[in-house]
């Protein structure tokens, strides 16, 4: 073949790829130049030969209200409710997925504006149509987008190390940079006033005069004890929150001189997050695992807490409006609570989703995904590039893995035990039967009558579960580390082992399990699949090992793949071993020759990859922070007959 056909090929193969990642991005066809930068915007994810097919849930850092509608960065989207009746949040659109995990969100007339994160970009989003919320522009910051405020034609974002931006956004299709500002310590926040935009780092307040856009200057500073994380000012008061740092009180009616004047320590670690928004004569502070805190601040000098509604998750981000406070309580969705009496905040309502994924398994239509608090989250993926939830039930523990056989979830819910849940109705999953082991259940597989369970502390435990309402340990055997894995294949369990590699346990006799053979892992061995006569094992610092377990007594490694992250868990699909790499996302690697294994896609995804199923054609990864994220390898082979039509 000449070098010119292939280098079409090439083109054409790479013209096919970019136009299934955008399709998959859940943006629409770009009509215009500006949503084609839009677009292109969406998918600067690091991938090669691998597809975002779709996408659900994730951690709930940020949240803004505006109307009768509530702005949610859930995990890589903006989710809009409506909140007009309070008790009953109702999602009525979102965006496509963004190529950060959302760590703020600003409104201002028609437009969301969006701060992504490490990603580093603000995303400029048409909400004129709360069901088809539409991003129309973006701008690089070129580093991390931690904070976004707008006042007038301009955003202001707290760019992390590359502090703060002043973008000109009069044209939100062409949003362009105008003005920099060097802060030096690493800026978190913004708000803004007046003339000036007042800054969050990790050395404190930084006051910076902003009346020339084009060339801001800082006019004053406070040193704040601890890191000044979050901003929000109010008439003459600059209200500072963040770790080791409670809430502070500065008065900057003299911008050069700014002056503390109170300060409330709020409960708990002095390492918990902490923001603030200010309404009337109360502050409302999130305390991470402390919920909300409301402050009276009528007195500066001497504010006083008054009252305080403990969220079941991990309060990170609150707004105010009217009567209610929106607390995004990152591990548990957003919580509506009413503040009409501060000294009695109730909640009344909430919008709930997947957050933490941490296992993942498929069975027909669903996946069954173990949310590390939530429980089990079922999502309905007949349609793979629109995943729904349909259905929940919250374990007792942390839900750490999963599986399915027939109408029954087993789930390894951590000191909770293995919890066995009856999916004949996904809408309605119901707890049937639970056996408490002594240890920590980390993952668990099943055949036959039996549950496999590894548990950290105890290593392997073999549960009869013929009767699901009367699960029955029949055997078990101590690993000599911690088991966190396991696959079964015949008359053997293959354990994951973190401490000791992995470890083969015949189980033909499942009231006397007998180790028959090990394979100590270089480094920490995660997750293990086995297909054939070989056993594929994530080793977390050692990459994916290929161990020959053709003699379970005699196991030897034949191959090895170094992944660039740490590999946690391991699925096989015909001449494909898919990797979940914890930071770096799927790696997909072909073993059709174990010796040589050979990466031939990857997708870096944005949270924290930390396992993978497989069905057909589709990767499906529990990606922690970024919720379950849906791949699709995309083969040479499968363009060939395209392109060869074509020619």
């Amino acid at each position: 073949m000449s070098h010119f056909r292939l280098l079409s090929l090439a083109v054409v193969f790479g013209l096919l790829f970019t136009s299934a990642s955008t399709a998959a991005s859940g943006g629409p066809s770009p009509a215009s130049p500006q949503q084609a930068n839009a677009d292109t915007a969406r998918v600067q994810v690091q991938t090669s030969n691998v597809a975002l097919v779709g996408q659900i849930g994730g951690n709930i850092e940020a949240a803004a209200v505006q109307g009768n509608y509530a702005y949610v960065g859930v995990g890589p989207r903006l989710v809009i409710l409506n909140i007009s009746n309070p008790a009953n949040p109702v999602v009525v659109g979102q965006t496509g997925v963004l190529p950060g995990l959302i760590r703020d969100v600003a409104v201002a007339g028609n437009y969301a504006y969006v701060a992504d994160g490490p990603s580093g970009f603000l995303h400029i989003i048409d909400v004129s149509n709360p069901a088809a919320p539409t991003e129309v522009g973006f701008y690089d910051t070129l580093g991390w987008a931690q904070g976004v405020a707008v006042a007038g034609n301009y955003a202001y974002v707290a760019g992390w190390s590359a502090d703060l931006h002043i973008i000109d956004v009069s044209n939100p299709a062409a949003p362009t940079e105008v003005g920099f500002y060097a802060t030096r310590g690493y800026a978190q926040d913004v708000a803004v006033a007046g003339n000036y935009a007042y800054v969050g780092s990790f050395l404190g307040l930084h006051i910076v005069n902003v009346s020339n856009p084009a060339a801001p200057t800082e006019v004053g500073f406070y040193d704040t004890p601890g890191y000044a994380q979050n901003v929000a000012v109010a008439g003459r008061y600059a209200y500072v929150a963040g770790v080791y740092n409670g809430l502070r009180i500065i008065d900057i009616s003299n911008p050069a001189i700014p002056t503390e004047v109170g300060f409330y320590n709020t409960p708990g670690s002095p390492g918990d997050f902490v923001h603030v928004a200010v309404a009337g004569n109360h502050a409302y502070v999130t305390n991470g695992g402390y919920g909300l805190r409301i402050v009276n601040v009528s007195n500066p000098a001497i504010p006083t807490e008054v009252g305080f509604y403990d969220t079941p998750g991990y309060a990170q981000d609150v707004a105010v409006a009217g009567n209610y406070a929106y607390v995004a309580d990152w591990n548990a969705g957003l919580r509506i609570v009413i503040v009409s009496n501060p000294a009695a905040p109730t909640e009344v309502g909430f919008y709930d989703t997947l957050a933490l994924a941490r296992d993942v398994a498929l069975a027909g239509n669903y996946a069954y995904v173990a949310d590390d608090v939530d429980g089990l989250r079922i999502i309905d993926v007949s349609n793979p590039a629109a995943p729904t939830e349909v259905g929940f039930y919250d374990t007792p523990g942390s839900a750490m893995g999963v599986a399915v056989a027939g109408i029954h979830a087993y789930v390894a819910d951590w000191n909770a035990g293995l919890r066995i849940i009856s999916v004949s109705n996904p809408v309605a999953p119901t707890e049937v039967g639970f056996y408490g082991t002594s240890g920590l259940a980390w993952g668990v597989a099943v055949a036959g009558n039996y549950a496999y369970v590894a548990d950290g502390g105890d290593g392997l435990r073999i549960i009869n579960v013929a009767n699901p309402a009367i699960p029955t340990e029949v055997g078990s055997y101590g690993t000599p580390g911690s088991a966190v894995g396991v696959a079964v294949a015949g008359h053997y369990a293959y354990v994951a082992d973190e401490v000791d590699g992995l470890r083969i346990v015949n189980v033909s006799n499942p009231a006397a399990p007998t180790e028959v053979g090990f394979y100590d892992t270089p480094g920490y061995a995660q997750g293990v699949a086995v297909a054939g006569n070989y056993a594929y094992v994530a080793d977390d610092y050692g990459g994916l090992r290929i161990i020959d377990v053709s003699n379970p007594a005699i196991p030897t490694e034949v191959g090895f793949y170094y992944t660039p992250g740490f590999a946690q868990d391991v699925a096989v699909a015909g001449n494909y071993a898919y990797v979940a790499d914890w930071n770096a996302g799927l790696r997909i690697v072909d073993v059709s020759n174990p010796a040589t294994p050979t990466e031939v896609g990857f997708y870096d995804t944005l949270g924290y990859a930390w396992y993978v199923a497989v069905a057909g054609n589709y990767a499906y990864v529990a990606d922690y922070y970024g919720g379950l994220v849906i791949l699709r390898y995309l083969e040479l082979r499968f363009f060939l007959p395209l392109i060869l039509r074509n020619r």
